[in-house]
This record gives C-alpha cells, structure tokens and sequence, in this order.
C-alpha cells in the first residue's frame, strides 16, 4: 500500500520539494564596506556559514514571523530587527533581506551615502599617514549567487554624498580622547543607519499622529457626535499601537546601556582585528614570551585573557558604541514623551468629555424632577375639578331664576376656578423652591 500511494504522490512530492528549496533561497542585498550594493541569492545555511548565526537569530529577520524590536550582537555578526529595518551586519558588509518597498530603496541609499562617506573620509585619512589608499576587503566568503549580473544600486556622486552625511542627524566621526577624530568601525556606521531610520520613522508617524490628533480632540471638546467620536476613537488605536512600539525600541536600547558584554560583542572588527593577531602570533616563533605577551595585553586593551576572539575575565572598552546608542535612546526617548503627552491630552479630553456628558445628564435628571412635580400640582387641579364635576345634588348645581342669581353662580364659577390654578401654582412653587434649598435642584 506504501509504495503505490508513493508512486502515485511522486509529482506533488518533488514539487513540494522544489518549493521547499525556493523557499529556503531568498534574494539578498548586499552592502559591502565600497557601498556598491548588490543583490545575491542564497540559502539559510549559507548566510549562517557566512556569518556564523545560529537558525533562531535568522528567523528574527522572517517578514512572515513577527518579532518586536530585536538587536543581537553575536561572535561575528550583528542582527538588528527595528520595525521596517531587518539587516545581518558584519564587519565588511550588511546583508539586508531583499525588498519592493519604497522605504526599503531610501534606507539602502542612505546605507550606501553613509559607508560611502565615512570609507571617503577613512581613505583620505589613510593617504595622509601613508600615501596610499588600502582596499576594503571582506573576510568573509561570498555568498552563491544564482544570478550572472549582479544589481548594481545608484551610485551616488561625491557631492550628494557631502551633503547627506552633513544632514544626517548622527555624525560618523567620533572624537577621540587626545581631540582628534576617529572614524568609526564600519558595523557601527551601519548600525548606526538602521538605528536612524527607525527612529526617524516612528518620529515621523508621531508627528502625522499628532497632527490628525489635536485638531480632531478640540473638535470634540466642542460638538460631540458620532463622526467626531469614532474619529477620536480610531486615533487613540493609533497611538496605543504607536507608543508600544516605541516602548519596545527603547527597551531594547535600554537593555543594550545597562548590559557592557552585549555591547563589547559587537566590536567585529575588533574582534577580527585580535583574531589576525592571534593567529598570527601562534605562527611566529618567539624568543621573549613575556614581552609579547606584555605586547598582545597593550594591543588589546584589556585585563585577563582573550582566547578565539572571545572577552574573557576583562572589562571592555565600549565608550563609542555606547554614546551612540545614548544618542538615539534620547531620541527614541523624546518621542516617547511626545506620545506620552498626547496620552495625557486624550485621557485630559475624555474627562472632560464625561464632565460634559454628566453635566447633561443631570440637566436631564432636573428637567424630569420639575415635570414629574408639575403632574402632581396638575393632578391635584385635576382632582378638584372632578370633585365639582361630581352629579350630585347641591344649592351651588341650581339652576338660576333671575339675573342675581346667575351673576352670583358666574361669580362662585370663577372663583374656584381661579382658586384652583392659583394653589396649583403656589404649590408648584413652594416645591421647587423646597428643592433648591436642599440641593436637590440648581
């Protein structure tokens, strides 16, 4: 029975084989330490060869998963999942999970100007000191790329590139100790990047948010409908969803500050740097072992032991990852506030609103008191004209004979008419004014 249905489920078998494998293969950009970004086709566990994550950390980076904000530093790569941003930096390259969305195309040009920028500035600085230019080379092996041509991303002229490093809100140079400057590794210019466009996202968002909000909560502080309620209503959804995931960035940073080791992870270069040197060291035979081991602490500039590129038993020196990073926790920080505020003036709007509908509500509850007391004088004006409307027989019912007594019988008529809507009203009175001096009404 198992081979025939075998046989017979043979075409639906190697085609769900073939998607499985399609779906294993996703298109990568590439963007190497030059900035010419291309595009590269490859599998799970080629990218983890390259990089040296675990399959967990790349699900991160899944568009059809969804993860909060996520930034994992690991023994040779970077993971940053900050909203739209989803990007594996190394020391020489990023790969960043192909995509058709418009934002995705601006942030890879900003990538690109970036590295672009600060590669110009560190070559410039390099030809200074020794005349010549080095090669930015990857360590890395390159990824299989199923495609003969490789997608070459606009390049940007020097010109455009001065002018978005200069506008950009986070310089790439970082003042050294002694005053001069000192570019910055290039997984940190990347990071930095990701960072900024996930920040001036959710400013941006804010902002439009705080613009529809306003004008729409003064509209509703003075008419209440249903138009302007449903509207309040959708925008406080907005904002809910908009500040948690602010919060959930923040967080991440927050955690990032208070934890030295994860930062220290995220030196790649360094890290590469002193496994070079390790490496290179173990080759070459040494006569003095001390001093080059006094020679590998001060290159290292740490306290303990450093073994396969790993921080072992020593404090690291982490203070140009972490001023970066407080710089945008202030400026996720400050956005924050913002939605904070708009909170605040929302739940201040809704109180007032309630105020408002309460004060209604106890216009309504007075208006009923003051109908319901105005029945009851009526009944009782109701109550004597049924006395007097009574077949019963009495001197008042007689029939008149002369002028006299008909004047007389108009006369009794209208007196206790008159009577009757008199006390009628004074006893109306008489009860509102009881009920405003007990406070019952206003």
């Amino acid at each position: 029975m198992r081979p025939s249905a075998a046989t017979g489920g043979g075409g639906g078998g190697r085609r769900k084989a073939a998607a499985v494998a399609a779906a294993a293969s996703r298109e990568w950009l590439v963007v190497p330490a030059t900035g010419q970004a291309r595009v590269e086709e490859a599998g799970k566990h080629a990218v983890m060869a390259r990089t040296g994550l675990p399959a967990r950390d790349l699900r991160v980076l899944d568009p059809l998963l969804s993860y909060p904000s996520t930034i994992l530093g690991r023994e040779r790569a970077i993971v940053v999942n900050l909203e739209r941003v989803k990007a594996v930096i190394t020391a020489a390259e990023v790969l960043l999970p192909n995509s058709k969305d418009p934002a995705f195309a601006s942030f890879v040009c900003d990538l690109q100007a970036r590295v672009l920028a600060s590669s110009s500035d560190q070559a410039a600085e390099f030809t200074d000191m020794e005349g010549e230019s080095p090669a930015v080379t990857s360590p890395f092996p390159a990824l299989t790329s199923s495609k003969p041509n490789e997608l070459e991303m606009t390049n940007k002229n020097t010109n455009v590139v001065d002018g978005m490093t200069h506008s950009s809100s986070m310089p790439t140079l970082a003042a050294a100790k002694d005053g001069n400057t000192k570019v910055l590794p290039f997984e940190f210019r990347a990071l930095e990047v990701c960072l900024e466009s996930a920040c001036r996202s959710l400013e941006e968002e804010t902002s439009t948010l705080e613009q529809e909000a306003y004008p729409a909560l003064d509209e509703l502080t003075s008419k209440i409908s249903t138009l302007n309620l449903e509207r309040v209503r959708q925008i406080k959804s907005r904002l809910v969803a908009i500040s948690g995931r602010v919060q959930k960035v923040r967080d991440e940073l927050e955690h990032l500050l208070d934890d030295e080791m994860d930062m220290a992870e995220m030196y790649l270069t360094e890290k590469l740097t002193r496994q070079e040197i390790s490496e290179t060291s173990s080759r070459v035979e040494v006569d003095d072992p001390s001093q080059l081991e006094e020679d590998r602490d001060e290159d290292y500039r740490s306290e303990g032991d450093v073994s396969n590129g790993t921080f072992i038993g020593y404090k690291p020196h982490i203070e140009e990852l972490e001023m970066l990073l407080e710089a945008y926790f202030v400026q996720i920080d400050g956005t924050l506030n913002k939605l904070s505020h708009l909170r605040e003036y929302v739940d201040d709007t809704e109180d007032y609103i309630n105020i408002m509908l309460d004060d209604k509500q106890n216009q309504l509850l007075q208006m009923g008191v003051m109908l319901s007391t105005a029945t009851v004088v009526i009944t009782a004006g109701v109550a004597v004209v049924g006395l007097f409307g009574m077949n019963i027989g009495i001197s008042l019912y007689a029939n008149p004979t002369n002028e006299e007594e008909i004047r007389a019988s108009n006369m009794k008529f209208w007196e206790t008419t008159l009577g009757t809507i008199a006390g009628c009203t004074i006893m109306y009175i008489v009860a509102m004014g009881w009920g405003k001096r007990s406070g019952l009404l206003q």
